[in-house]
């Protein structure tokens, strides 16, 4: 059994890990980019974007060939029908963040769909009107809350609460977190975090901040961009409000893929939460009947606009299924844990002293990316970062200094995560 393979440094170590993985077989699902000798690459960079599944070539093309046979009758032929279309990834998407199939869609993009959720969970009064994020947010989100606050007659100067690190630190203290959200207390209207940061990699604990946000009497939203397919999650039982991610990274939709949203049960039948309505998200069996009565689908797919981007779901839909096929998220995360020990161990061992990793080092607190800084100044990091691409190995630059690299367990093999330390080691003196 793989946990039974003690690590060391050699080549045969990795092969031997390989050999003893029950999930080996899932990577020739996939479609590894060539470097340029027509090999693959070392890829490394499904946080940014998934590799191409191979099935969804033919999700994609039977949906053009249903276009070009069927024209608008593909809307309603079939089990593959374009206008329920959206349904087949209820349930696997569901599973994927610990959602009932109530409230889960798959629908829009992920900035679209947080700017739709904060109309209806950000409520602000004059006495609480506080959203609480982080310093290092995403910018995408720190502009739609920046956006959503002033919309509502607020100024950001006043009502956007920045967490940051302490000083020395490039990561959370979850205890600094959760005694923010009490400080602000009955100012606090909605607190907004990445359930992933998308720049260190740490998983943020979203059942403590749940509660605590609830606690003191505010709505609580995550950003799963960096999360979803990565980590294990169970946004139902957390009590979580609303939750919205994309699927092009680790849920290996496509570039631009469509997004997602989560909606707790308790919140999907509130007729008085605020909300910004389309044709989408009225009934089902009237919709055609063009009234423009708007009656809510009683599910989260009243937050629905318009009809949905089949291209883009048929890729989708062939992640999905390989992810329920491989055992699901916990699964993954087994192997996952495995990979990123391995890691941590080729670092220490091979690169102690040249290389540090800003993750956090407890299992709980990480994802799959590491991100990983250069610690002579000697040395320039984008440099290495530039000879890294040209020796074959796909991973990513984060500003100021940051090379980040994800081995994703669906794809990437323990070679993968040896040849990627054996090059690295060759760049730093």
């Amino acid at each position: 059994m793989i946990d039974e393979i003690a690590f060391d440094t050699s080549r045969a170590c990795a092969e031997r890990l390989d050999a003893a993985d029950p999930l080996r077989r899932w990577r020739t699902e996939f479609e590894i980019p060539p470097d340029a000798a027509g090999n693959p690459r070392v890829y490394l960079v499904g946080n940014s974007l998934g590799a191409l599944p191979r099935r969804a070539r033919d999700y994609v093309n039977a949906e053009l060939d249903r276009w070009g046979h069927l024209g608008v009758d593909g809307h309603f032929t079939g089990a593959l029908a374009w206008e329920p279309y959206h349904e087949l990834l209820t349930e696997p998407m569901a599973r994927i963040v610990g959602g009932q199939s109530d409230e889960v869609v798959v629908m829009n993009s992920l900035t679209a769909n947080l700017h739709l959720l904060m109309i209806s969970f950000y409520e602000p009064t004059p006495q609480r009107h506080k959203i609480l994020i982080e310093d290092h947010a995403f910018p995408s989100d720190h502009f739609a809350v920046e956006s959503q606050i002033r919309q509502r007659g607020f100024d950001p100067a006043s009502s956007l609460v920045l967490l940051r690190p302490r000083a020395g630190r490039t990561t959370l203290d979850p205890s600094d977190i959760l005694d923010a959200i009490a400080q602000l207390g009955s100012e606090l209207a909605l607190v907004l975090l990445p359930g992933v940061q998308y720049y260190t990699g740490q998983v943020l604990p979203m059942p403590e901040i749940t509660d605590a946000a609830h606690g003191a009497g505010a709505r609580v939203g995550f950003d799963l961009a960096h999360a979803a397919g990565n980590v294990p999650m169970q946004l139902h039982d957390w009590d979580v409000d609303f939750a919205a991610w994309c699927t092009y990274k680790y849920l290996n939709g496509g570039p631009g893929g469509v997004g997602a949203a989560f909606v707790h049960q308790r919140h999907v039948a509130d007729q008085q939460l605020p909300k910004l309505l389309g044709w989408w998200g009225t009934r089902k069996d009237t919709r055609f009947e063009m009234k423009t009565e708007y009656e809510p689908i009683p599910t989260v797919e009243s937050w629905q606009l318009s009809n949905a981007p089949i291209l883009s779901m048929a890729a989708l839909r062939a992640s999905l299924e390989i992810f329920d096929e491989v055992g699901g998220v916990a699964t993954l995360r087994t192997k996952s844990e495995r990979q990123i020990a391995y890691l941590d161990h080729l670092l220490g061992a091979v690169l102690a002293g040249r290389i540090v990793s800003l993750t956090p080092p407890e299992p709980e607190r990480r994802g799959a990316q590491f991100a990983l800084t250069i610690t002579s100044r000697e040395v320039d990091g984008r440099a290495v970062y530039d000879r890294l691409e040209e020796a074959g190995v796909a991973c990513d630059w984060r500003h100021p200094n940051v090379i980040r690299v994800a081995p994703v367990p669906l794809y990437n093999t323990f070679v993968d995560i040896h040849r990627f330390v054996e090059i690295l080691e060759g760049l730093i003196p």
